[in-house]
């Protein structure tokens, strides 16, 4: 796939733009205002695609998903209480189910366990194992070099609003799905 660069300055893909404009309508005003907002949703799509690929490659063969390092990061964090499988859920934004699979899965690979919730009998935490922060210390320098590469280009203003760009997108998002 080969980029160029527009009049502007702007990076876009040739084809993806071309298909676009085929689909919204080339020439028609409705169709002219909707391409620019289609062809950033495919960047965003191209770019998370990228970055997903790069990540899911450095998990050392664990073929650790998105949301399993997620889940780890969290549980990092909560120290050596864990946290209940509801919570984590809330935390990352996905069903109570989809946490149980992702901590199946940890616990199939020894990074992650279930302990009762001293406080409520009828909860399970899920607390990050010895093996699990070993894991990702030794994730971290890799990580750090992969994203100071894939950004070298961007100043740390334009990281930011790259940042800020997706998360409004995540937010417009969620509006739709809670209308």
């Amino acid at each position: 796939m080969q980029y160029v660069t527009d009049d502007a300055g702007l990076v876009f893909d040739p084809g993806t733009r071309a298909a676009l404009t085929a689909f919204t309508g080339a020439g028609e005003q409705a169709g002219e205002r909707a391409l620019p907002l289609l062809e950033a949703a495919a960047a965003v799509r191209a770019a998370a695609g990228a970055i997903e690929h790069l990540r899911s490659a450095g998990t050392g063969g664990r073929g650790l998903s998105a949301g399993g390092f997620d889940l780890l990061l969290r549980l990092r964090l909560s120290g050596d209480g864990g946290l209940p499988l509801g919570e984590l859920a809330q935390a990352l934004g996905v069903t109570p189910r989809n946490v149980t699979g992702l901590v199946d899965t940890l616990e199939r690979e020894g990074l992650v366990r279930r302990v009762p919730d001293p406080a409520d009998r009828r909860s399970v935490r899920a607390v990050a194992t010895a093996e699990g922060l070993t894991w990702l210390d030794a994730f971290r320098a890799p990580t750090r070099a992969a994203m100071t590469a894939v950004f070298a280009g961007f100043s740390t203003a334009e990281a930011d609003q790259l940042r800020d760009l997706c998360l409004r997108l995540v937010q417009g998002v969620r509006g739709l799905r809670e209308r």
